[in-house]
């Protein structure tokens, strides 16, 4: 077994990316298999390795290729599913490589075509497709423009965890073969596969060429920059997600405190509603009581006119007997009339 693994960044970019015949050549076989494509001539835009990768906010090892027609391809190993959103990602690198083009008195029938071509590690369609194109499309698949040549900006992934490692090595095609050796170029001739690739694969045979340039202190030094770049990612990433969970905890207090002011402003809502409601019951006491000292009043004087009733008809009851008296003493209505104040009709009726 050897240290030898492309799934490395620093690897990866040192075996394609190194100003020299043999990376160029190593790099346009991958870029042919890959992008399906014949490539003649390719130039890497930044083939220097990162110095400082302290402040990254991703491992972005990347590999920056324009062709001789001056399309531009960003190509990079993805290892993992990082807490950093993929699939916002990559499409943000895409739109950032395709705008990075010097536009200004041009034309845009000028533009470019450019890819952003990604390795996986990882699974991330559920589909069976190794290698999947994106392209701007409606919905119904209706392409954004006519013809696919004038489809300018794309997104290639290739998802290794797809390869069936175990299928028998002559019915594997190109892209199968390369994903394998890059799986597993560190077993080196121990491997059969990758002995009988080595030995009849010119493709392979290459990429080998250039893994066996680098020495084991090379590899142990790119292992170790490997090492300290995903502890840094990881480590940003640890805090971005603290960052994310503090300001969801924010958001969190500032809703709860909503809420309790809310809650407040309807505790409030209610104390007046109850002060009013208190108001109205002692409104409506105020109103009771007036009304029982009027039903009391109203007792009272009726009382009274009962009495001064009951005394009048007590004084009709004696003047009545003493009407009687008087007529029975041989008085004239006339006379008894005059003596009383009365008239004689009202003197009759009293006798009635």
């Amino acid at each position: 077994m050897r240290s030898a693994n492309l799934l490395n960044d620093f690897a990866f970019k040192y075996v394609f990316g190194e100003d020299c015949k043999e990376a160029n050549d190593a790099l346009k076989s991958l870029l042919t298999v890959f992008l399906e494509r014949k490539v003649n001539k390719v130039v890497v835009k930044n083939s220097e390795m990162v110095k400082d990768y302290s402040k990254m906010k991703s491992p972005r090892l990347d590999l920056l290729v324009e062709f001789d027609d001056q399309t531009m391809v960003d190509l990079e190993m993805q290892l993992r599913q990082t807490k950093d959103n993929l699939m916002n990602r990559f499409p943000y690198y895409s739109a950032r490589l395709h705008g990075s083009q010097d536009m200004e008195g041009k034309s845009y029938s000028q533009l470019k075509e450019t890819i952003v071509m990604i390795f996986f590690n990882v699974n991330i369609f559920e589909n069976d497709n190794i290698c999947n194109t994106f392209r701007y499309k409606c919905d119904g698949d209706l392409p954004f423009v006519k013809e696919e040549k004038e489809d300018r900006m794309k997104l290639r992934t290739i998802e290794m965890p797809k390869v069936d490692l175990n299928k028998p090595l002559e019915v594997m095609n190109e892209q199968e073969k390369m994903i394998y050796y890059f799986l597993n170029c560190h077993k080196g001739m121990e491997d059969s596969k990758i002995k009988m690739m080595i030995e009849s694969d010119e493709v392979i045979q290459m990429l080998e060429k250039r893994v066996e340039t680098i020495s084991d202190d090379r590899w142990k030094k790119i292992i170790e920059d490997f090492q300290k770049l995903h502890e840094n990612e990881e480590r940003i990433e640890l805090q971005l997600e603290l960052e994310e969970l503090q300001k969801a905890k924010e958001k969190v207090r500032k809703a709860q405190e909503d809420v309790r002011k809310e809650q407040e402003d309807v505790r409030k809502e209610q104390e007046d509603v109850r002060k009013e409601q208190e108001d109205v019951r002692k409104a409506q006491e105020d109103v009771r009581k007036a009304q029982e000292d009027v039903r009391k009043q109203v007792e009272e004087a009726d009382k009274k006119v009962e009495d001064a009733n009951r005394q009048i008809e007590q004084m009709n009851q004696v003047m009545k007997q003493g009407i009687k008296a008087m007529l029975a003493n041989g008085m004239s209505l006339e006379l008894i009339s005059k003596s009383l104040s009365k008239s004689e009709d009202e003197i009759m009726e009293l006798l009635k």
